[in-house]
C-alpha cells in the first residue's frame, strides 16, 4: 500500500511520474536531456545566436522599462540575461541545463557583464538561490515545456517573486503554429508533452488572470541578418501585477485602465547550485 501523499509538493511529483520516461523536461532528471540539446553550439537552432527577443528589446527601449532587478525563467545560452545586465540590470538567470549555463558564462565574461546564474529547478530555487521581489520576470520559452499542473507552481513563483507594480513578460508557442493542441487531460492519457505546448490568446489570458495584460501579439518574424530573435510561431505576451490600493482615498488602481504597449499602441488592460559568471572574475558552471 503507498500513501505518500501529504504535500502540494507530493501531489506535484505523483503528476510528474505519470508521464512517460524519458518525457520529463521540467525538473531537474530533464537536465541531461537538454545537456544534449545544447552539446553542439554549431547547429543552426535560431536561438541559439546571441540575439535578444525582439519583443523585450521594445519593452526596454520603447515601452520605458529600466533598471531594476530582472529574472530570466529558462535562460539557455544566456541571450536575454545578458542583454538585460547591459541595460543596467541586476539579473538572476536559471536554467535546468549545466551545458547551457556554461556557455552563457562565457558569454557573460566576454561581454564584460555581471549575471547571477543558477542551476536546477526554478521552482525548487526560488526562494532559495534567488528572490524577489523582481521588477521583472521574463521567460523565452520556458513556459511551454510545462505539464499542466506544474503551472500552479509557476504562478505561485511569480506571486511571491513578482515585485507590485513589476512586469511579467513571456515568448510561447502559438496554436495554429507550433506545439502539441491535445487538451490537459488529454496529455497526461498520452503521458508526453509532444515537444511542448500550444496556447491560444484566450488560454494565456485565462492562466494570467490575475495579472493585468498590457499586450499579447504574435511575435515579429525576424530576418537573418537583424540583431534581434523573433519568430512568428510564438505569442510574445506582457502582463503586469497590480500596485496594492492606495490609502486615505485616493482611487485604487484599476485594471482596466489603458497602457501604451511598447510598439507604442494603445492597448486595453485586462483585470485582473548558484553559480557567478561574471565580469571575468568567475567561473562557469
Amino acid at each position: 500500500m503507498d500513501r505518500t501523499v501529504r504535500t502540494v509538493d507530493d501531489v506535484m511529483r505523483l503528476l510528474d511520474g505519470l508521464f512517460a520516461s524519458g518525457a520529463d523536461r521540467w525538473t531537474r532528471e530533464g537536465a541531461t536531456w537538454w545537456d544534449e540539446f545544447y552539446a553542439d553550439r554549431s547547429r543552426p537552432v535560431p536561438f541559439f545566436a546571441a540575439k535578444p527577443d525582439e519583443n523585450l528589446v521594445g519593452l526596454v527601449e520603447r515601452g520605458g522599462l529600466g533598471g531594476g532587478r530582472a529574472l530570466d525563467l529558462g535562460c539557455g545560452p544566456g541571450r536575454n540575461a545578458l542583454y538585460l545586465a547591459g541595460r543596467g540590470f541586476e539579473v538572476d538567470a536559471v536554467d535546468l541545463s549545466p551545458a547551457a549555463l556554461t556557455w552563457a558564462g562565457e558569454r557573460a565574461r566576454a561581454a564584460g557583464v555581471r549575471v547571477g546564474f543558477h542551476q536546477g529547478d526554478a521552482f525548487a530555487l526560488a526562494g532559495e538561490e534567488f528572490a524577489g521581489p523582481y521588477d521583472l520576470v521574463y521567460d523565452s520559452g520556458c513556459f511551454h515545456h510545462l505539464p499542466p499542473h506544474r503551472r500552479v507552481g509557476y504562478l505561485d513563483l511569480l506571486d511571491r517573486h513578482l515585485a507590485p507594480g513589476g512586469h511579467f513578460a513571456l515568448t510561447c508557442f502559438a496554436a495554429g503554429a507550433m506545439g502539441s493542441e491535445l487538451s490537459d487531460a488529454d496529455l497526461y492519457r498520452e503521458r508526453r508533452l509532444h515537444g511542448g505546448l500550444a496556447y491560444t490568446p484566450a488560454s494565456l489570458r485565462h492562466v494570467f488572470a490575475g495579472l493585468t495584460e498590457i499586450e499579447l501579439r504574435r511575435m515579429r518574424e525576424e530576418p537573418p541578418e537583424s540583431p534581434y530573435f523573433g519568430e512568428a510561431f510564438l505569442w510574445a505576451g506582457l502582463f503586469r501585477r497590480a500596485q496594492p490600493a492606495r490609502d486615505s482615498g485616493d482611487p485604487e488602481v484599476s485594471g482596466a485602465e489603458e497602457v501604451v504597449s511598447p510598439a507604442g499602441s494603445v492597448v486595453g488592460g485586462r483585470g485582473a547550485g548558484r553559480v557567478e559568471a561574471l565580469d571575468g572574475s568567475g567561473t562557469g558552471p
